[in-house]
């Protein structure tokens, strides 16, 4: 069992009261979800801080996927951010979260373990996969992972990795969920512009201008390779940006805000 790192940090530990802080986001973001619906996402955007920060953002991705329906297993696609020394690393120890473990998909870790090295260790303190699982355990109880962090996020890596996950998902129904957050500690004007920049080239699903972007501007956008992979491996016909916000908007200083962003692609 791969246990919780960032528990009473980023979000409660206990059940109800990380139940409420969720219903909590829907309700100051896009509301409560309604009645599952027969829509498909392909993959979803949304950022990983803790709850106060960016939690009403994400609720827009998860209410999507609330309406959307059940795929056999998400990859929960998240950056490295503590350089655990692995290009890019699988777990298929069950992550631990207040509702209940999050069980794993083993027909999908299965076919990846040939190329994606399965190692627990390197997702021991990483919060960037964790910080999504309550969201997704709320609206879909059932729901099967697979974790993967990217150590190496460039874009010969990404392609790589989106083309492990075409070929070991071939003929199987899974949607991949990427992790990141957006520009970190610049002022808010500053924020404003280079997300809203960032997020037209994830709508256009422009992998080639999303990395020209972050390299000329020097972005720390840290989930950049993630959304790239989802891009890649999934090849939706289409993306939405649903919400671009920062920190500033929980009330903290808006001289070094932390940019969010959430997005679907179907």
């Amino acid at each position: 069992m791969r246990m919780p790192a960032a528990a009473n940090r980023f979000y409660s530990a206990d059940e109800e009261e990380v139940r409420s802080d969720i219903e909590a986001c829907f309700r100051s973001g896009p509301g409560l979800p309604g009645v599952r619906g027969d829509s498909k996402l392909k993959a979803v955007v949304v950022p990983h801080a803790g709850y106060i920060f960016s939690g009403a953002c994400a609720a827009y991705a998860f209410k999507e996927m609330a309406g959307s329906h059940r795929p056999e297993a998400y990859i929960v696609i998240g950056p490295d951010h503590y350089g655990n020394g692995y290009a890019v690393s699988m777990c298929t120890e069950e992550y631990w979260t207040p509702f209940g473990p999050c069980e794993t998909a083993w027909e999908v870790a299965s076919a990846l373990a040939k190329d994606i090295p399965d190692v627990p260790a390197a997702h021991a303190r990483e919060h960037s996969i964790e910080v999504e699982l309550p969201f997704l355990k709320y609206v879909d109880p059932d729901a099967r992972i697979v974790p993967i962090i990217m150590g190496d996020q460039r874009r010969p890596a990404a392609e790589r990795l989106a083309s492990v996950i075409r070929e070991a998902t071939e003929g199987m129904d899974v949607m991949v969920i990427a992790s990141s957050d957006l520009v970190h500690y610049v002022p808010k004007p500053y924020a404003d512009e280079m997300d809203a920049r960032f997020l037209e080239t994830v709508e256009r699903m422009d992998v080639g201008a999303m990395y020209s972007l972050v390299r000329s501007e020097r972005l720390t956008v840290c989930g950049y390779g993630p959304i790239a992979v989802a891009a890649m491996a999934t090849s939706p016909d289409r993306c939405r940006i649903l919400c671009q916000t920062d920190s500033s908007a929980a009330g903290y200083d808006s001289e070094s805000v932390v940019g969010y962003g959430s997005a679907i692609m179907f």
